[in-house]
């Protein structure tokens, strides 16, 4: 699986971005993909992910503010950030993985196989 993401930009404090994620080659039917994020000098975390079947969880630290979405036709991912603060800053990277539907999506990062370049987000005050 390849995962590319874009939207990564500079702006400043309240405003918002979405970033992109498109996969391609193997598809699986039945997954989950999301986000994590990585700011200079700390660990990968966890902003969120979606199931297959639509069944979305967010870190606390951007619910309210922040929103994941799939587009299954355009094997898109996308991520919907609001009210951007400047600890925000981080790259940001696209994951995936081919999972149960029965089971929640892991929140570890070593828990999926697949990961995208980054894009980077930058947020001015």
């Amino acid at each position: 699986v390849q995962l590319v993401e874009s939207g990564g930009d500079s702006v400043q404090a309240g405003g918002s971005l979405i970033l992109s994620c498109t996969a391609s080659g193997v598809i699986f039917s039945s997954h989950c993909m999301g986000w994590f994020r990585q700011a200079p000098g700390s660990e990968r975390e966890r902003i969120g992910t979606v199931r297959s079947d639509g069944k979305t969880m967010y870190q606390d630290s951007v619910k309210g503010r922040f929103t994941i979405s799939q587009d299954s036709a355009k094997n898109t991912l996308y991520l919907q950030m609001d009210s951007l603060k400047p600890e925000d800053i981080a790259m940001y990277y696209c994951v995936a993985n081919s999972w149960l539907l029965s089971v929640d999506c892991p929140i570890y990062a070593s828990a999926f196989a697949n990961w995208g370049q980054g894009t980077q987000v930058t947020v001015s005050s």
